[in-house]
């Protein structure tokens, strides 16, 4: 492919990379998602509590990570 084509292209494909990084709408699916994925987290902590402090501490990253 010639250098100048490559040239071309490559800001169509970051406006393109940019456009999609930039959604923040969620939609009804996604939020059904986390709510299962959060009592998924409660049901681990009932049947497998946190042996000590800095396992909770681990388990509380994860959650504001994710």
């Amino acid at each position: 492919m010639p250098a100048f084509l490559r040239l071309l292209m490559l800001p169509a494909l970051l406006v393109t990379g940019l456009g999609l990084a930039a959604c923040e709408r969620e939609g009804p699916a996604e939020r059904t998602g986390r709510g299962l994925d959060r009592a998924g987290q409660n049901l681990r902590d009932a049947v497998d509590p946190p042996k000590g402090p800095v396992e909770r501490l681990g388990r509380s990253v994860d959650r504001a990570v994710n």
